[in-house]
């Protein structure tokens, strides 16, 4: 079963997101923060989906000590924030993907079945 690693600072979304991905067949850990996040590096994960905006450590600092961890991991970022999305390319690493809220749960569901076929 493929393996997400969810970073999420909203409690609602984060449930939800956890939830809908878990239907779809993923194994996902939801973390609250980027910190959380960070602290499970350590294991072995398909998908890092993250939230780019987050108190402490943001969701691109959290993909870039992921990317370095795990070469090849794929990275998605969602956010509410457009002028954050037009950056995040930038800043994120290759191949990384940038969806902007609001967005449906089952077009976030679709993303990830995307990318994970895309290997």
């Amino acid at each position: 079963m493929p393996r997400i690693l969810l970073a999420e600072d909203d409690d609602s979304l984060r449930n939800f997101l956890s939830r809908a991905l878990e239907r779809a067949g993923y194994d996902v850990r939801a973390c609250a923060d980027g910190e959380e996040a960070a602290g499970c590096l350590d294991e072995d994960w398909d998908l890092l989906l993250t939230d780019i905006v987050m108190p402490g450590m943001d969701g691109i600092e959290v993909a870039r000590h992921a990317a370095a961890r795990h070469p090849g991991l794929r990275i998605m970022f969602i956010t509410g924030f457009a002028a954050v999305a037009l950056s995040a390319g930038d800043r994120a690493p290759a191949g990384a993907k940038v969806l902007s809220k609001p967005i449906h749960l089952r077009e976030i569901v679709t993303e990830v079945d995307r990318m994970m076929a895309a290997a």
